[in-house]
């Protein structure tokens, strides 16, 4: 393997924040061809239903069926897969149910109100949605830890019905999604994918019922419908690729940190790993360990083509300018590789969520920390948060006049209103005020 080389910068350089920028930039809009492709799927399954949704599935996945009744797994089905697995696979999947669980019940809002000295209550209703639906990517690169992180939450908040959605191209059918799904609460299983399974859940279909979120990762295909869809549903966000940043002291086993950026570069080659450290060489350590293991990787190939395409590795001034900088990036997972991750805490301000000390490697988050590993990325964790309960609740605000309150506010309702011009609400709120 020739010398991997990987994009170095150092936080003194007049144009490091232009530099950063440019490399951090990524465009998620989809081209005309895929948008023009969505938009058609989504026509015709609003249009015919089933029919469609089993024609693309046919044509897609490479299958054969001759209705919707074939593409639908029941409960007996997932309870057989969760019976059927091997005895460790079983056991860790059921404790990071567990965990994932136990963490996202504190997460649960409750409704409040309170009454004013005139007896007027105001307050707010939290209440759950009534169906939600769930995207699972397919195939071999099935992800049943996903199934958890998404409908854990949704079963937590209260949603009535978890439908999920999950290709099974040339029929490979992945038991240990099935399994989760039974874990997690799912309610219905639909063996379909891409924009047409986004599509139903969006509008619903004669089998398939009209969701009213949709939330799980998915293709170019999957996102850009998702897009489309949003306001006829919710949707999670629109996903870039994966992103990890470490600040690092110099202190921890470069190897380690190696394998912490492998861990994200591993899922595609637009994967972004960042190192960022005030000490250079330390930085020289880390690159020697990449080259070193690097070729003993399984996916040693995405891998490199992430670190040579997108990898940085940053010289800061001290720890405090890290954090800076990883406010700058806001990345999707961010390491505090350091001696006192607590006292770093105060100045980290953007992150979808933050790794503490040398012994929390990132990949324990996706799997059985306990909280979600749907993070926001390319910078949007500067205005976004993780998915969680309350992604799956509603929030209504209460409000009940007593007779007092009521001729007390509409004196106040009546002068605001009369000043916008809008004199039906002032006669509204006037009618309520006592002589």
């Amino acid at each position: 393997m020739s010398k991997l080389e990987m994009v170095r910068l150092d936080s003194t350089q007049d144009d490091f924040a232009s530099r950063l920028d440019a490399l951090l930039a990524w465009e998620s809009v989809s081209d005309t061809r895929v948008n023009d492709i969505v938009n058609e799927i989504i026509g015709r399954i609003r249009a015919e239903g089933d029919a469609a949704l089993v024609e693309y599935t046919n044509r897609f996945d490479r299958m054969s069926v001759a209705s919707m009744a074939q593409l639908e797994m029941g409960q007996e089905r997932l309870q057989q897969a969760l019976a059927g697995l091997p005895a460790d696979q079983r056991v860790a999947l059921e404790k990071a149910a567990e965990r994932v669980r136990a963490y996202h019940e504190r997460q649960l809002a409750t409704s409040w109100q309170y009454t004013e000295a005139d007896g007027t209550m105001l307050g707010q209703k939290v209440t759950p949605m009534d169906r939600v639906g769930l995207y699972v990517p397919g195939g071999k690169a099935a992800y049943p830890s996903s199934v958890l992180m998404n409908a854990l939450p949704a079963h937590v908040a209260g949603v009535e019905e978890i439908i999920m959605v999950v290709p099974t191209p040339d029929g490979v059918v992945n038991e240990l999604v099935l399994a989760a799904a039974a874990l997690a609460g799912v309610n219905r299983v639909f063996t379909v994918g891409g924009a047409q399974a986004v599509a139903a859940l969006a509008y619903g279909t004669e089998t398939v019922p009209r969701v009213d979120k949709i939330v799980g990762p998915g293709n170019i295909f999957v996102a850009t419908a998702k897009r489309a869809v949003f306001g006829a549903v919710g949707i999670d966000m629109i996903a870039g690729p994966s992103e990890i940043l470490v600040i690092c002291d110099g202190e921890t086993d470069p190897d380690w940190v190696a394998m912490d950026l492998f861990s994200q570069a591993e899922h595609d080659e637009d994967a972004q790993p960042i190192l960022v450290s005030p000490d250079a060489e330390f930085i020289d350590r880390v690159q020697a360990s990449i080259e070193k293991l690097l070729p003993t990787m399984e996916r040693a190939e995405i891998i490199e083509a992430s670190l040579r395409n997108r990898a940085i590795l940053i010289k800061a001034q001290d720890l405090s300018d890290a954090a800076r900088i990883s406010n700058r990036v806001a990345p999707e997972h961010l390491e505090l590789s350091v001696a006192d991750p607590q006292a770093m805490l105060g100045e980290i301000r953007h992150a979808g969520a933050i790794f503490m000390g040398r012994y929390t490697a990132e990949a324990l988050g996706d799997y059985c920390a306990g909280p979600n590993h749907v993070l926001p990325t390319s910078g949007t964790a500067r205005f976004s948060s993780p998915l969680g309960v309350y992604d799956f609740q509603k929030r209504s605000s209460l409000i009940m006049f007593s007779d007092e309150g009521a001729s007390e506010m509409g004196k106040v309702a009546s002068v605001l209103a009369r000043g916008e011009g809008l004199t039906a609400h002032a006669r509204s709120a006037e009618y309520r005020i006592k002589s």
